[in-house]
């Protein structure tokens, strides 16, 4: 089993996914909860293979072939982190039940923390974004693929409509609390 010191004591590592559609918030919220709990951060774009960018940038969805290997490489980089003694935050959509269940063959502890709320709200995020390939076409493609967690699934939602320091801070202590 891996470990990580955390205050002189050993502990397992912890991962999470924020997840949700694109233009949710998940690499700002990722990227604040990496930060305060000072866990390695990931963030699935950049794992991203140029035909799958491609494709986005064309406006054409992933399906699930082009994802499956793109959600192996984000498991198996988790794992190597967690083999190293280190706890990730990875900002991924994660979409679909199945999407999760590649990602959780990787470490041993995977939480989710799915980011929703109204799709108007999501829409004006993406109008106003610049420099990403995910275009806001492509917004109704996710929405429509979305599997919200189960309760198969340790994880929690929470409404994107929040500050992303509010954000931030029920996710700190969800994972402080329940995972």
């Amino acid at each position: 089993m891996t470990v990580e010191q955390r205050d002189g004591a050993p502990t397992q590592t912890r991962h999470i996914v924020v997840m949700g559609v694109s233009g949710c918030g998940k690499s700002t919220v990722a990227a604040g909860i990496a930060d305060r709990l000072g866990w390695r951060l990931g963030e699935a774009d950049d794992f991203h293979p140029q035909h799958n960018i491609d494709k986005m940038s064309a406006g054409i969805p992933l399906d699930d072939d082009d994802r499956r290997p793109w959600l192996e490489d984000i498991a198996a980089w988790m794992a190597a982190q967690a083999a190293d003694g280190h706890s990730t935050v990875v900002a991924c959509s994660a979409l679909k039940r199945s999407y999760r269940d590649i990602l959780r063959n990787g470490p041993l502890r995977v939480g989710f923390i799915h980011l929703h709320g109204p799709i108007a709200v999501i829409g004006e995020r993406l109008s106003g974004r610049t420099g990403h390939f995910m275009p806001a076409s492509l917004l109704q493609s996710q929405v429509d693929t979305l599997e919200p967690l189960d309760a198969g699934e340790h994880g929690i939602q929470l409404d994107l409509r929040q500050t992303p320091d509010q954000l931030i801070a029920a996710a700190v202590d969800w994972i402080e609390t329940a995972f």
